[in-house]
Order: C-alpha cells, then sequence, then structure tokens
C-alpha cells in the first residue's frame, strides 16, 4: 500500500505536472491563443485528475480489503434467518416499487384499494393515482420560467425583445456588408467589371480621369497625346471590359502606361465607366477619330 502511494506522489504525479509545465513552456513560445495546444494542456490537466482518481479509488479499495482480511465477517446463509423474518422481508422486497413505478408515481397493485374512488361505471373503478413528481417538477419550472423571462424582458429590460433583436441583427448585417463590399470591392477585373451608370460611380471616375488622364486625353475626352474617347472609333475596344484591360494593363508600344499599380480595381472600374459616359459628347477640338 505505502509503495502505490509512493509511487503516486513521486513517478505519476511529477511526470504529469512536467508534462504540463512543458506544454505550457511551448504555448509560451508560440502564438497564445492556439487552440489544439490549449486542447493539449486540458487533455493533460483531465489525464492528470483521472491518474488521481483512479489511485484514490484504488487506495480506498486496499482499505476495505485490508480492513477485511485483518477483521472478516462472517457470512450469514440464507437457511439461518428464522423463517418468518425470511418471508417478512421477501413479501417487503416483492411490495418495494421499482424505479420505473417510482419514476411515473404509480402505486403497486396491492395499495390500489387506498387510493380507489366511489367513482365507478360498468364495474370499473377510478383510481386517484397523483401526477408523477418530475412532471410537477416540470410544470413548476416552467412558470418559474416565465417569470423570470417576464422580469428579465419586460420589466427589468435587461435583454432584448425581438423587434429589438432584429434591429441590432440588421445594424451587425449593415455593418459587415459595409466591410464585404470594401473588401470585394478590389476583386474587380476585365472579366468581372460591369457597366453602371450610377452618379456615385461617375463622379468618383471623373475624379480619377481629372488626376490622371487629362494630359494625355484632355480635359473632356477630346483627345491630345492619346486618342479621343468620344467619338465611336475604338482602338482596343469600346466595351467597359475592352477600356477597363486597356487601362490596366497599358499599351507600352502607344505610350500608354499600365496603370495596375497606381490604381485599384474599384478606380478602374470607375474611370472606365466615365470614359463610357463620354461617348457622343463631341466636344469642341476633338482629335481625329482612329480604330474602328
Amino acid at each position: 500500500m505505502k509503495k502505490i502511494i509512493y509511487l503516486l506522489f513521486t513517478v505519476i504525479l511529477p511526470a504529469t505536472a512536467l508534462a504540463q509545465e512543458k506544454t505550457t513552456a511551448v504555448l509560451t513560445s508560440n502564438t497564445s491563443g492556439n487552440f489544439y495546444m490549449e486542447v493539449l494542456v486540458g487533455a493533460f490537466i483531465i489525464t492528470a485528475l483521472i491518474i488521481l482518481m483512479a489511485a484514490f479509488a484504488m487506495l480506498k479499495a486496499f482499505k476495505v480489503v485490508a480492513e477485511e482480511m485483518a477483521h472478516p465477517k462472517p457470512y450469514i446463509q440464507p437457511g439461518s434467518i428464522l423463517p418468518a423474518e425470511y418471508e417478512e422481508w421477501k413479501e417487503a422486497k416483492q411490495t418495494t416499487p421499482g424505479i420505473w413505478t417510482r419514476l411515473l408515481g404509480l402505486k403497486p397493485l396491492s395499495e390500489e384499494k387506498d387510493i380507489m374512488l366511489d367513482h365507478q361505471f360498468d364495474g370499473i373503478s377510478e383510481l386517484d393515482n397523483p401526477t408523477p413528481a418530475w412532471f410537477m417538477w416540470l410544470f413548476y419550472s416552467t412558470i418559474a420560467f416565465a417569470f423570470a423571462y417576464m422580469m428579465i424582458y419586460h420589466v427589468l429590460d435587461y435583454g432584448q425583445l425581438q423587434d429589438e433583436e432584429y434591429a441590432t441583427e440588421m445594424t451587425a448585417a449593415a455593418a459587415e456588408r459595409k466591410v464585404f463590399l470594401a473588401t470585394s470591392a478590389n476583386n474587380i477585373d476585365e472579366n468581372s467589371v460591369k457597366d453602371s451608370k450610377d452618379p456615385d460611380v461617375i463622379n468618383s471616375g471623373r475624379s480619377v480621369y481629372a488626376t490622371n488622364c487629362i494630359a494625355c486625353h484632355g480635359d473632356k475626352g477630346q483627345g491630345l497625346v492619346g486618342p479621343n474617347l468620344t467619338d465611336p472609333n475604338w482602338i482596343h475596344g469600346g466595351n467597359i471590359g475592352s477600356i477597363f484591360k486597356t487601362i490596366k494593363y497599358g499599351v507600352p508600344e502607344k505610350g500608354m502606361i499600365s496603370w495596375e499599380k497606381m490604381l485599384t480595381p474599384r478606380q478602374i472600374s470607375d474611370v472606365s465607366n466615365y470614359i463610357i459616359s463620354l461617348k457622343g459628347s463631341n466636344p469642341p477640338n476633338g482629335k481625329a477619330p482612329e480604330g474602328i
């Protein structure tokens, strides 16, 4: 017995503590939010607790065995019990209600005469079986829950009602949508860009054009070094995708630089839509048409 206790407190628990210490050191060296390492630490702790509980259970069992070996109790044969006492014990055991009977709150058949009502019909008597205790506790718990719900949501205003929850969730959804649109705005390319006549898009494109494109294409798109952007002729295509591609990758052999590194995809999309809006505006001093 002493050897087991000595083994427990000198080998198993120190080894478990050392493993936990090593795991903690690894966690410290890595990121503190490493979920898997936290699970590993928890597993070590649970293992240590299980080992400790098993050791105490074994210690208790050994104590019982040692006590029995030191002071053995005589075994009484059933035949040594007096007949009357044995019969009473047997009858009491048979009349003791089982778990299912107690759970449903039913009375044994031998006690039905005590709960029989005077009401009878066609030889059938009605029994006054009470409602099971578990059902009554469940019923009382619903009353307690309703009272707590009323106090929290309608009296103390600690919780949100359905309309308030809806408003909160809609606000959160709007914020998430704004973040999503902000992150997805730069996922546009020449294949996914869309035509837009939205005034905000056109105004944004006008600002981008005024900052970067006037030097080559003129303040009204009439063309200077670069071609006229208002006539129906286009060198590299006049749809939204072609214009986006031309701005993004440029035409180095003709002096058109690539704006991919200087403008975001959203800015290229906006200025492409602005350029399309210039079609047919016929500004004065327009450059001669180029392309087809």
